[in-house]
């Protein structure tokens, strides 16, 4: 069995004898068993959560946004459902918050918080910036009306977190790629930048797209770049951002590259830097015109 399983089930059908579920599974939580070669996906371990459950919880939270498609959610993340039990054992997040029918969707046979109810208990339930960047994967990753998200905050005047959660929505862009750029979009932002553009669009000659900036504001021609540890570590990933920005370069645009272990306050000084150059050569242009 590649997916998780209630252990007690299996045994009463005859589909498994005690001894075969003891030696060929693992228990993931009290009487949900899973396959040893089996990975231990989000998807998977969300499942898990909800057969413990008794198949009576709504999946919620990071849990809903990874059945709903999203990345980065990390499997360590404990997994989380509104259910009745508090009493959940290592692994599992139980909220108690209230949920009507319409907040709820049907997914592979579980009961899972809609798109629009789930972006609200992310932004509710999590530090603004973690809030921002799972809300960032959900929306890429799923539709998200975020006008409907506002109406369903308003059902909730007095939730625990609501402020902050208005806050969190105001702030999705689903054009992030990675936690990191959510993180460094959010430092330009408390760094009084207007808000920048995501994967923004660079053209040639002819009009075709020749890359696609992480952000930063076009009209400016200045860019930021988040470089991961793939730029480092992939040759062939080296060279190709080589190449790029080269033509980027040549096509008028300022980038501002970002690694890890940058200090905050010198890569706001480094975008604001860049973009002093580009309005006093903005000016030049201007004046030998």
């Amino acid at each position: 069995m590649s997916y998780p399983f209630i252990g007690s089930e299996a045994v009463a059908a005859g589909a498994l004898s005690k001894s075969a579920l003891r030696s060929q599974y693992n228990r993931v939580f009290p009487d949900v068993y899973l396959n040893r070669e089996a990975d231990r996906t989000p998807v998977t371990l969300a499942r898990a959560g909800w057969l413990w459950s008794g198949r009576t919880a709504v999946v919620a939270g990071r849990s809903a946004a990874a059945l709903l498609g999203a990345s980065w959610v990390d499997e360590k993340s404990p997994v989380e459902l509104i259910h009745g039990n508090r009493n959940a054992p290592a692994g599992i997040a139980v909220h108690g918050d209230r949920t009507t029918a319409d907040e709820i969707t049907t997914l592979d046979g579980m009961a899972v918080t809609s798109p629009e109810r789930t972006a609200l208990d992310l932004g509710c339930w999590y530090p603004l910036g973690a809030a921002v960047a799972s809300l960032d994967a959900l929306a890429a990753a799923a539709s998200v009306d975020l006008v409907r998200v506002a109406i369903l905050a308003e059902r909730y005047p007095g939730r625990r977190g609501i402020r902050r959660a208005r806050r969190a929505l105001s702030l999705v862009d689903g054009g992030a790629q990675s936690p990191k750029e959510t993180w460094l979009r959010l430092l330009l932002i408390q760094g009084g930048f207007p808000r920048p553009q995501t994967q923004i669009p660079v053209c040639d000659g002819v009009g075709k797209a020749i890359a696609y900036l992480d952000m930063g504001w076009e009209e400016l021609k200045v860019a930021v770049e988040y470089d991961g540890e793939q730029h480092r570590t992939d040759r062939r990933q080296y060279t190709w951002d080589v190449h790029r920005l080269e033509l980027i370069g040549q096509l008028g645009w300022i980038v501002v590259r970002v690694v890890v272990g940058d200090r905050r306050e010198d890569i706001v000084r480094r975008v604001r830097e860049a973009i002093g150059r580009r309005a006093s050569l903005q000016s030049d242009i201007r004046r030998s015109a």
